[in-house]
């Protein structure tokens, strides 16, 4: 992956996080904190803290928590929180509604005409080519890296219990980073990858805009054949934690005739471990959407890992 992605940052950039709260919201049973905090040098990332109430008045008390990772919209972290776009992608505002503490940073900043993004997404303006970064997708998987790091750090988080849910642009995000951190120990993710021979036909322009890999175009000519990584092995790093999978049997995006191949692919290596902590796979008749049924499913099934 990294091959792909550019290499990890190394624990130099692993700098003090200095949060700070730029504004809070009372939403009924929780509070909703705009926060601000420090992912690595010279750079500041926003994202929204959600805090179920109870969780204040009772000091001895630590929650699970749920990194919450935006699909591509230009609203980025604002719409998992409930403050605009897909009711179906309001997920950190119902997990949260669910005594889980989630956290839901914006993506990275910059121009991305080729998905109709302006400046960034959300509140995001730094540029990862300007910090070094070769490709959007690094960038991005230390960000949350990072936001593990808050989550452990808050008084009220159970440090042991944390996850990562996302949708599309999220849900492969999630993947990315729990192959990259173990804490996380329950991974859902929505429309969120497919075979790359069978992304879009096996045309993997998609891939290599600046907000994901370039390198899939510049070193590797697009071809499916010669990307040195498979989602499949992306899945088996993941293993043994939890996961679970909705792949909707009509997705326009992400065949899911090769998510399927990709979880064949990866299934030997659950076997080695006697499925880990569960696995599992949702196909509704649905389109690239989250639909009631399945986040309902979903949220149970990290309740059975985290709560």
């Amino acid at each position: 992956m990294q091959r792909v992605m550019g290499n990890l940052p190394s624990e130099e950039k692993r700098v003090p996080l200095s949060p700070q709260v730029v504004d809070e919201q009372d939403s009924g049973s929780f509070l909703r904190r705009k926060i601000a905090f420090t992912p690595e040098p010279n750079d500041r990332l926003m994202a929204w803290l959600l805090i179920p109430k109870t969780l204040l008045s009772d000091r001895d008390r630590k929650a699970p928590a749920m990194l919450c990772l935006h699909q591509t919209t230009q609203i980025g972290k604002d719409e998992p929180v409930g403050l605009g776009g897909n009711p179906n992608l309001h997920y950190a505002k119902e997990l949260t509604e669910r005594g889980y503490v989630t956290l839901t940073p914006d993506y990275i900043g910059g121009d991305l005409p080729e998905v109709g993004i302006k400046e960034g997404f959300g509140e995001s303006r730094s540029d990862p080519y300007a910090l070094g970064y070769v490709s959007g997708t690094m960038k991005g998987i230390w960000n949350h890296i990072r936001c593990v790091d808050l989550l452990q750090s808050l008084p009220f988080v159970d440090r042991e219990r944390i996850g990562v849910i996302g949708h599309s642009l999220g849900g492969y995000n999630a993947l990315f980073v729990a192959a990259f951190d173990e804490r996380l120990k329950v991974v859902v993710t929505s429309c969120g990858f497919t075979s790359f021979v069978k992304y879009r036909g096996g045309d993997l322009t998609g891939w290599c805009h600046r907000g994901h890999m370039p390198r899939i175009a510049t070193v590797y000519g697009k071809d499916p054949k010669k990307v040195p990584f498979e989602f499949s092995e992306v899945l088996a790093a993941i293993v043994p934690r939890a996961l679970f999978i909705n792949a909707p049997l009509h997705d326009d995006i992400f065949d899911v005739s090769g998510v399927g191949d990709c979880f064949a692919a990866a299934l030997p290596v659950y076997a080695l471990f006697g499925e880990g902590q569960g696995i599992a796979v949702y196909h509704p008749q649905s389109k690239h959407d989250f639909p009631p049924e399945v986040r309902k499913a979903a949220y149970e099934f990290v309740d059975m890992v985290l709560k």
